[in-house]
């Protein structure tokens, strides 16, 4: 299971298109409230969470937590104690941890990228606290179990290197393929 932690301010592309490109690839996704059950992104769209952050899945299968960025959504992430739990728990299993744009930040900042290549949204690498900060022509950035990503723009491509960490190569480049993004 892959858990999509959602807070006010979230990124919508972000966000959005990762969750579909997962689910396309038949991996079980659940989007996460932080907050609330309803949550309103950056640009005023407002979604339903499939659950709340006092209500979490079971997570022993747990695979992956992906944050995406956004603001005020990253600074709400970050403060989060339940974000804390799952980061912390998803890397106790070894499970992927991902995070685009501003969020890569939450990351760093927690302490996750130490000795890891990592990118994020421009001006941001500051926060990449431990990491060696990837520049321009770095969208996204695999390195063991940690992917980072740019930002909206790569949102597709951050959601099929996530399929390739958990599924396969074939499997990313299939949906790549459907989905006509060449």
């Amino acid at each position: 299971m892959i858990l999509v932690c959602l807070a006010d301010g979230f990124e919508e592309i972000e966000a959005l298109a990762t969750v579909d490109v997962l689910r396309r690839a038949g991996l079980t996704v659940r989007t996460v409230g932080i907050g609330g059950e309803k949550i309103t992104g950056s640009h005023g769209i407002e979604v339903t969470a499939d659950c709340r952050e006092d209500a979490l899945p079971a997570l022993d299968a747990l695979q992956a937590v992906v944050l995406p960025g956004g603001m005020p959504g990253t600074k709400n992430l970050m403060d989060s104690p339940t974000v804390d739990a799952l980061l912390r728990q998803a890397q106790a299993r070894g499970a992927l941890l991902c995070a685009i744009c501003a969020a890569p930040s939450v990351l760093g900042q927690k302490g996750y990228l130490q000795g890891k290549k990592a990118t994020c949204y421009p001006g941001f690498e500051k926060y990449l606290t431990g990491a060696q900060p990837l520049g321009e022509g770095y969208m996204v950035v695999t390195d063991g179990r940690c992917i980072t990503a740019k930002g909206a723009g790569v949102a597709i491509d951050f959601g099929l290197a996530i399929v390739q960490a958990l599924l396969s190569t074939e499997k990313a480049e299939k949906l790549w393929s459907d989905m006509q993004c060449r």
